[in-house]
């Protein structure tokens, strides 16, 4: 009996020593894995067909690569919140100021012509149908300047471009206390990002400067009531199978 009892539990530890071993790998592939994504900043503009309520969520926390400028677990959802199915749709990625969009899998580059004034870049995804209570994430290739402010726009739009069911900022990434010297940066949603110069580089005051006398053309970032409509930018937008973008705007929240 003893000999029996002393190979359960040898079977025992060996069981926990291999669940021990099967599961590690798989917590520190998730610890890597996107966070939970928010709506901050973003609202509806134009009313959506009967049933159907898409919004977007952008991760809460990312980081960049100090080196490479790289951002990492950069993504970007769409869900449908409604009761209905959406339908066509098109979701649109854009960067602004020191984020730069560099690929969006699966979805088509806006030409440089054809951007929305003051951004740098944007993807295009076309969507064909988003059921009920379903969600869509797009991993986002992008770099961030930290010499600079960074901020990026989800427009969710018709399949025609003619409306414009939500937009999301544009919204900042950044950080109040940035470390060239550190491998990595982490950056927060809805955080105006305090530039500061690469390590080393003893031109971050002008090159700061340079990059807030060009920010003053460009719209406020997060939430506010009024939304005002881009023009012949959206036009642009248009003939690029895009939609119009509508930024929604704030005034600056003074210190308490």
């Amino acid at each position: 009996m003893s000999s029996r009892r002393h190979v359960k539990i040898a079977g025992s530890l060996l069981t926990a020593t291999i669940s021990t071993v099967l599961i590690l790998p798989f917590a520190a592939v998730a610890d890597d894995g996107p966070g939970p994504v928010s709506s901050e900043g973003g609202k509806a503009v134009d009313t959506a067909p009967a049933g159907v309520k898409l919004t977007t969520g952008l991760s809460e926390k990312i980081s960049v690569d100090n080196s490479t400028k790289e951002t990492k677990n950069l993504v970007a959802g769409l869900s449908n919140k409604g009761t209905k199915d959406s339908g066509k749709a098109n979701l649109l990625v854009v960067g602004f100021d020191g984020m730069v969009i560099k690929d969006v899998p699966g979805c088509s580059a806006i030409t440089e012509a054809k951007l929305p004034k003051g951004s740098n870049s944007g993807f295009s995804c076309a969507i064909d149908n988003l059921a009920p209570g379903k969600s869509k994430n797009y991993q986002v290739s992008a770099t961030f300047d930290l010499a600079k402010t960074g901020k990026v726009c989800l427009p969710v739009t018709s399949a025609d471009g003619k409306k414009t069911f939500w937009q999301q900022g544009p919204v900042p990434f950044g950080t109040t206390s940035p470390s060239p010297n550190a491998p990595v940066t982490p950056l927060l949603l809805g955080t105006e990002n305090k530039p500061a110069a690469p390590a080393g580089d003893q031109g971050g005051d002008k090159s700061g400067d340079k990059g807030g006398s060009g920010q003053e053309t460009l719209p406020s970032t997060g939430p506010r009531e009024d939304v005002l409509p881009l023009g012949a930018t959206g036009a642009a937008l248009l003939a690029a199978g895009g939609a119009g973008l509508w930024w929604a705007t704030r005034k600056p929240v003074s210190a308490r």
